[in-house]
């Protein structure tokens, strides 16, 4: 058993860890946009390969004290480097600060580095040369005050990228936070899904892959540790056996204004072997019409930033109109970081949520459209 740390977006803790736990995962804690937990070397693979919401897996190797910039160097060089990689392999190094010791990340990596190879060519007459790329050892480091955390990185590329994207949309959300807002939802794949505003299709793909089960991992990306010195290719395969991916329900209903974006859509659904759940249409949203509820309805709308209506007041008004017409009976979920226009939808949310979408600050608001005898018109904001 050893310490790992997942990686993840903020305000996607809670519900990282949930997964952890699903996997069996000892002593979770819920940091900064980070879960720590113990495990063996099998559950840092099947983390690797399962998890939706990390977008990376750490394994922490030290931490130490730093009372002056000099102290960094000597401490790297004391770590038994060869454990981790051979001479004639390449690493990489990534550097995180919150430090007044060091206020450049691109001078600490080269510091690291020259411990790293100083102490193989001292032990073996030549050292292991950096890929900044494809290396056999990616190492994270992050100084926070006067601590250095030294990591070695068990994912390799962030695991966002699940491989079935290969063309951006004009505003594409990152993977693991469609996934996150797909789950946050509380859907579950037993109602109907509806995204009515789905660009390049990440959402419904994410929410397909969650309703059949498909991992995250599915579709053959690489992992960093299986360049490691100790990767058991054995057990790796045993855990792409594991699971049992469920029959797709075609409850996944996504649509789009822009021919472009929702070819694109089908594309990534083709890519990641869920096309058969999703019913794409082109289609101005006001067209849509939903199967009855109870639903779910979630949609990314323009914030304003990158991609400009000519009146955004306007159209989340027209958004919370449709919501009010075509959805009763459905939990409606709009995730913006233009909180401005977010009060034109008309309707009194049930729960913000703060998220961040890169740099740019979100939330993700929920609406409940009642049927009966609490109809959706009375949530109207007076």
């Amino acid at each position: 058993m050893f310490d790992m740390v997942a990686k993840t977006l903020f305000g996607m803790e809670d519900v990282l860890a949930a997964e952890l736990s699903e996997l069996n995962a000892q002593n979770i804690r819920i940091l900064n946009r980070a879960v720590s937990f113990t495990g063996d070397k099998k559950l840092m693979y099947r983390a690797n390969y399962n998890l939706r919401l990390a977008l990376k897996i750490l394994v922490p190797i030290g931490e130490s004290e730093l009372k002056s910039e000099n102290d960094l160097y000597p401490y790297v060089r004391s770590i038994p480097w060869d454990q981790y990689m051979g001479v004639d392999e390449t690493l990489a190094i990534d550097v995180a600060l919150k430090s007044e010791l060091y206020t450049h990340s691109q001078f600490v990596a080269q510091k690291i580095k020259d411990a790293i190879v100083d102490q193989f060519r001292d032990k073996y007459g030549r050292r292991p040369s950096v890929d900044l790329e494809f290396p056999a050892l990616r190492i994270n480091a992050f100084l926070h005050d006067n601590m250095v955390s030294l990591s070695i990185d068990s994912s390799g590329d962030p695991l966002y990228r699940r491989g079935y994207r290969f063309k951006q949309g004009l505003a594409p959300l990152n993977e693991v936070l469609a996934a996150g807002l797909v789950k946050m939802t509380g859907w579950t794949g037993d109602m109907p899904f509806v995204d009515f505003m789905c660009g390049s299709g990440t959402i419904p793909v994410e929410a397909a892959m969650m309703a059949a089960k498909i991992p995250p991992g599915a579709l053959g990306r690489p992992y960093g540790f299986q360049k490691w010195k100790d990767y058991d290719k054995d057990l790796f395969r045993d855990i792409e056996k594991e699971g049992m991916i469920e029959k797709q329900k075609k409850n996944i209903y996504a649509s789009d204004i822009s021919p472009e974006a929702v070819r694109l859509a089908i594309s990534h659904a083709r890519n990641a072997h869920v096309a058969e759940s999703i019913s794409f249409t082109t289609c101005d949203f006001k067209e849509v019409t939903p199967p009855a509820g109870p639903g779910v309805v979630l949609i990314n709308p323009p914030y304003g930033e990158r991609i400009i209506p000519e009146n955004i007041n306007e159209l989340y008004a027209n958004i919370g109109s449709k919501f009010k017409r075509s959805f009763e009976g459905y939990t409606a979920w709009i995730f913006s970081g233009n909180y401005v226009a977010m009060k034109n939808v008309g309707l009194k949310p049930f729960r913000k949520i703060p998220l961040f979408n890169g740099q740019l600050e979100c939330r993700l608001n929920g609406f409940a459209l009642y049927s009966g005898s609490k109809k959706a018109s009375k949530q109207v904001i007076s």
